[in-house]
């Protein structure tokens, strides 16, 4: 029997590490071959590269700095060329840089919005022909801390506010041929991570838990494989923004 991506062929970024590294391995079990992007956790980006082979799957990491579009458009050039086609974007890479209203420097508002929001932009900008070819698929990341707005995280809270309304409008841009939709995690707890951000957020969630790695790539796949949903933001946040 066949897998429900098999002949598919996706590129995740910030693949090497935590959530983009789950991506990763859950759309390769799915049946995708997988272009596995890093910055500079390359041992890391190399060990999810072997496991997606042990299933039997295509991988490569591509290392390359998001900061820069002449590094990302290469970066897809790199990956396009390499598979021969490109059906899924997930733009996963992100960093979660704490600064308050007294403490935000011009550095860490760029570097947040950088990473946050010019990034996927042009990562969808360049992955676009290839997507239209595939009619294809990318699916951004946004987080509760877009609609929630977090006073000891603003330029965080301001670029995945961004991420929001970029999903609609490159929705609205690609279609018909390319889907674009969002998911917002709200606190998703991993081996390692500290106590306390599970047990905080137990208090904030009607569910009374933290998210699982299991309820992204789920959500991942659902969105991956619906075909008449665009331009949506699919919160997997236990409630929280309740």
């Amino acid at each position: 029997m066949s897998l429900p991506l098999q002949g598919k062929v996706a590129l995740v970024t910030g693949a090497a590490k935590r959530l983009g590294r789950a991506v990763a391995l859950r759309l390769a079990e799915e049946g995708a071959d997988v272009a596995v992007h890093y910055r500079t956790s390359q041992p890391e980006a190399q060990d999810a590269v072997k496991e997606i082979e042990k299933l039997g799957k295509r991988a490569v990491a591509f290392g390359a700095d998001l900061g820069s579009v002449d590094e990302i458009k290469r970066l897809i050039d790199q990956a396009g060329k390499h598979f021969g086609r490109l059906d899924i974007l997930v733009n996963s890479a992100a960093n979660f840089l704490p600064a308050s209203m007294v403490s935000t420097t011009e550095e860490i508002w760029d570097a947040a919005l950088d990473t946050n929001l010019r990034a996927p932009f042009f990562c969808a900008q360049a992955a676009a022909p290839w997507l239209r070819r595939a009619q294809g698929v990318i699916i951004n990341f946004a987080d509760t801390g877009g609609l929630l707005g977090w006073t000891g995280y603003i330029p965080h809270s301001v670029s995945k506010a961004g991420v929001i309304m970029l999903t609609k409008v490159l929705a609205k841009a690609l279609a018909p041929e390319v889907r674009v939709n969002a998911i917002a995690p709200g606190t998703i707890t991993m081996a390692g991570d500290p106590p306390e951000w599970e047990a905080d957020y137990i208090k904030l969630a009607p569910l009374r838990r933290s998210g699982q790695p299991s309820d992204i790539t789920d959500s991942v796949l659902f969105l991956v494989r619906s075909k008449f949903i665009t331009g949506h933001v699919l919160m997997v946040d236990g409630g929280r923004t309740l």
